[in-house]
C-alpha cells in the first residue's frame, strides 16, 4: 500500500503523532493531541488523516517487558479496532517496548531542557514506533 502512514503513541494525557514521507521510508514528528476522550481523539485523528492524505495508521502496543499484555495494551487494541472501523483504513499495532525511554535518552543526548523534552517526548516516541514499523515492513520479503 502506498501513501503516508500516521504513527501514534497513545498516552493517558497526551497522544504523540508522527508522519511518514509519501514513500514510507522516514518517520518525522508531527505533533501531539491532548487526550480528552476516545471519541474526541478519533475525530482529531480523522482530520489529520484527511488533511495529510494518510493511507494507514500504526499505533504503539505497550507490551510489558515480560512479553505479556497489560491493561494499556488491551486499551490500545480496542482503540485500534475503533479507529479502523471509523476511518476505513488499515490500522496496525506495533510493539512499542522501550520507545518512550529511548525517546527520553535521545532528547537527553540532544541537551534539551527538561521542559522542552516534556513537550516533544510523545512525538519522538511516535516517530520511533513508526520508524520501527517502516523498517519491519521493508525487511519482509
Amino acid at each position: 500500500m502506498s501513501g503516508r502512514i500516521l504513527g501514534i503513541d497513545l498516552g493517558e494525557k497526551r497522544v504523540g503523532l508522527a508522519l511518514s514521507d509519501p514513500m514510507g521510508m522516514i518517520a518525522s514528528p508531527l505533533g501531539k493531541i491532548e487526550f480528552k476522550g476516545a471519541q474526541n481523539l478519533v475525530a482529531e485523528i480523522g482530520k489529520i488523516v484527511r488533511q495529510k492524505e494518510v493511507s494507514e495508521v500504526v499505533i504503539g502496543l505497550p507490551i510489558r517487558t515480560s512479553g505479556k499484555k497489560g491493561g494499556q495494551a488491551v486499551q490500545a487494541e480496542r482503540f485500534a479496532e475503533m479507529l479502523e472501523a471509523r476511518l476505513g483504513i488499515p490500522v496496525h499495532l506495533c510493539d512499542e517496548r522501550l520507545t518512550t525511554s529511548a525517546a527520553e535518552r535521545a532528547l537527553l543526548e540532544s541537551d534539551m531542557s527538561r521542559g522542552k523534552r516534556k513537550l516533544v517526548r510523545d512525538q519522538v516516541a511516535a516517530s520511533l514506533i513508526l520508524q520501527s514499523f517502516l523498517e519491519l515492513r521493508r525487511s519482509r520479503p
